[in-house]
């Protein structure tokens, strides 16, 4: 881990805390860190293979939205042998609802894809400032009954649906599950919580004791919740202070993952408590001497990230192995999906 944060200071990047949206958004990621680590030791960085990587456009609540769809197999490859369609994983990309997109995040949708043996559609949102809070959780949720919508045509099975996210993005996976229970619409089998923005505390010991972390410390956390809340009441919502005021009776199985040098490790904590103290299965496991992001990187350059993507895809497989739920498919939206 020190050696891929040298490799991620090597790229020289700016305080985000200090930059205008724009400019965070051009800085370099641990991601980026990785590219770098496995050339300077001699090692390819070429993306993990996968039969299918495909880019869509999709229907969100303010228009069309970049979506990547992964997968082990591809159907229509000549000579395939007929398959049972695959489970799938709708995905959700972090960056604070401000900065990164599917390239940022494309190693983790690769390694869901194959570890779980799964479809996976990655999906872009409305970032902030530009469009504030609930944008970001609009878009997602549209993604999510898009995809049950349009599940076969993904070559994937309606009945086996899982959200996954990191991050930001596991506040809007977790938020999915949330407004599907609300609308009363199938849910997922699982919720994929990695390192999860699940409150607005910054006062926790997570926050206090990893104020300085890279990539990831409380400033820019700060910075985050400035960019996508409008106002104070947005960071009350129950929406963004999930484990502190959402009613979480009545999810599905939730597979939470944290990491030891994060400020968002007791957001994780606490939601895990929360899940649990309202009666839904919660798998759990904390990662030490690892870092926020760390979930996406090379195993060959961070064992610990290996471990953690085995057993998130070992956790969503057991979700998708049980008897599937009778499930209801929603009605097509209009607009059409685009293929790029």
């Amino acid at each position: 881990m020190r050696a891929l944060l040298e490799s991620l200071q090597a790229l020289r990047p700016s305080p985000i805390e200090n930059l205008s949206p724009a400019e965070a958004r051009l800085q370099p990621s641990l991601a980026d860190a990785t590219r770098h680590r496995l050339r300077a030791t001699g090692q390819s960085d070429a993306p993990r293979a996968l039969a299918v990587v495909r880019d869509l456009e999709i229907p969100g609540r303010g228009g069309m939205m970049p979506a990547r769809l992964y997968s082990p197999v591809d159907p229509s490859a000549s000579g395939q042998v007929p398959q049972a369609p695959l489970p799938l994983i709708v995905y959700f990309h972090g960056g604070g609802f401000v900065i990164a997109d599917l390239d940022t995040y494309d190693s983790s949708a690769r390694a869901l894809a194959a570890e779980a043996q799964a479809t996976v559609l990655s999906v872009h949102y409305r970032q902030a400032p530009e469009h504030k809070f609930p944008a970001a959780h609009e878009d997602a949720y549209a993604a999510y009954m898009w995809a049950l919508g349009n599940a076969q045509s993904l070559g994937a099975d309606l009945t086996r649906v899982a959200v996954a996210g990191e991050s930001a993005g596991g506040n809007l996976a977790l938020n999915v599950a949330l407004a599907a229970r609300e609308a009363r619409a199938p849910l997922p089998v699982a919720m994929a919580l990695i390192y999860p923005l699940a409150g607005t505390d910054m006062t926790t010991t997570s926050y206090r004791d990893n104020a300085q972390a890279k990539p990831l410390n409380a400033a820019m956390m700060r910075w985050f919740f400035d960019q996508y809340a409008a106002s104070p009441a947005d960071l009350a919502d129950t929406r963004m202070d999930v484990y502190g005021r959402a009613e979480l009776r009545g999810l599905p199985k939730a597979i939470i993952v944290t990491a030891e040098i994060d400020p968002l490790r007791d957001d994780g904590q606490r939601l895990a408590a929360r899940l649990q103290e309202s009666g839904v299965q919660v798998v759990r496991q904390d990662y030490a001497g690892v870092t926020h992001e760390f979930f996406g990187v090379n195993p060959l350059v961070l064992g610990r990230a290996g471990d953690a993507q085995r057993f998130v895809a070992g956790e969503l497989r057991s979700a998708f192995a049980l008897p599937a739920p009778a499930v209801v498919i929603p009605a097509r939206t209009g607009a059409a999906t685009r293929i790029r």
